[in-house]
C-alpha cells in the first residue's frame, strides 16, 4: 500500500463530539477557532484573558475569549462478506475492499479518529468484528480478517443485525457490499444509520459490470446460489447485460437519494483521489 491511497474526509457539518481530533466540532474548549468573549465569572478560565477587550468594556467587566474544539470521531467500516464478494476476474472484491480498508486505517489515524469493523452474510459476523480503536495499525490487522475470512450466502438479514450494532452512534460509517440481494428492506436499514454519515460504497468487478466483447460461449456461476449457466454471448444478450446493471445502478441510486446519500462506486481497484473527491464535492 503506497502512501498516495490515503485519502481525506470530512463531514460536512459540525460534529458534536468532545474527544479532540481534526474535525470542527461544536463545543467550545481549547482551539483555534474564536467564538466570541464572555465575563470571567461565567466562564472562569484566566489563561484566556483579553485584556484589551476588558479595558474597553463599558461595564468594566474582565473578558476571556472563548473558542470551538475540534473533534475527533469514531468511523466505523461495515463489510458484505458474502459470497459474491469473493469473486472477481482478477482478483476477489473482498481483496479490493482490504486495500480500502487499509488505506482508511492509515487516513483514521493521520487525523486522529479510532477505526472499527463489522461485518456481515447471512446473518453478523462476529468473528470479524473489531471495536473502534485509535492505532496506527489498524487498518492492516482488518485488512488481514478479511483477505483470510470464509464466505458464506448473504442477505439483507445480516445487515440487518449488523445495523442495529450502531443505530443511534454518531461518527462516520462506510457501507461496504456489491448489493446482490433483493433491495426492498434496504430503506428500513437505511434508517437505523440516521444518526451517523453514512458513505455507501458499492464494490463491483469489470467482469459483472461488462459482457465478453465477441460472441462466444459463457460459462456464468452465480456465486450466492452456486447456479451455473453456459450461454452463447451475442449480440442481443450484451444489450440486456449492459441494461440489466444500467437498471440496477439507477435503483440504488435512487434508493439512496431518497435518504439524501451518494454512493461511491468502486471498479477492480479502489482509487483514494475519487474518495478525497467524493467528500470534497460533499462538503463543499
Amino acid at each position: 500500500m503506497s502512501a498516495t491511497q490515503e485519502f481525506h474526509y470530512r463531514l460536512p457539518a459540525r460534529v458534536a463530539a468532545h474527544r479532540l481530533g481534526s474535525h470542527p466540532g461544536s463545543s467550545l474548549g481549547a482551539g483555534q477557532e474564536f467564538v466570541s468573549r464572555v465575563n470571567l465569572y461565567d466562564r472562569p478560565d484566566p489563561r484566556r484573558l483579553d485584556l484589551r477587550a476588558s479595558l474597553r468594556n463599558v461595564r468594566g467587566n474582565w473578558l476571556v475569549r472563548v473558542y470551538r474544539q475540534r473533534a475527533g470521531i469514531p468511523v466505523y467500516v461495515v463489510v458484505d462478506v458474502s459470497s459474491s464478494m469473493s469473486f472477481g476476474s482478477r482478483r476477489p472484491k473482498l481483496h479490493v475492499v482490504a486495500e480500502f480498508v487499509e488505506a482508511l486505517g492509515r487516513s483514521a489515524f493521520r487525523v486522529g479518529d479510532a477505526l472499527g469493523m463489522l461485518a456481515f452474510d447471512a446473518q453478523a459476523r462476529s468473528d470479524l468484528f473489531m471495536p473502534a480503536l485509535l492505532s496506527r495499525g489498524i487498518g492492516s490487522v482488518m485488512a488481514g480478517m478479511l483477505h483470510d475470512c470464509q464466505t458464506h450466502a448473504g442477505g439483507i438479514e445480516g445487515l440487518e443485525q449488523t445495523a442495529l450494532h450502531l443505530a443511534g452512534r454518531d461518527g462516520l460509517v462506510f457501507l461496504v457490499s456489491d448489493f446482490h440481494w433483493p433491495l426492498d428492506r434496504l430503506g428500513h436499514v437505511l434508517d437505523l444509520f440516521s444518526q451517523t454519515y453514512l458513505v455507501p460504497m458499492i464494490v463491483w468487478d469489470p467482469a459483472e459490470i461488462e459482457p465478453p466483447a465477441r460472441d462466444a460461449l459463457a460459462a456464468l456461476h452465480d456465486a450466492e446460489s452456486g447456479v451455473r449457466r453456459t450461454l452463447w454471448m451475442r449480440s442481443k444478450l450484451r444489450t440486456q447485460w449492459h441494461d440489466a446493471v444500467a437498471k440496477r445502478r439507477a435503483e440504488l441510486d435512487r434508493l439512496f437519494a431518497a435518504q439524501s446519500l451518494r454512493p461511491f462506486y468502486v471498479s477492480g481497484a479502489f482509487d483514494g483521489e475519487e474518495m478525497s473527491q467524493y467528500f470534497f464535492e460533499a462538503a463543499a
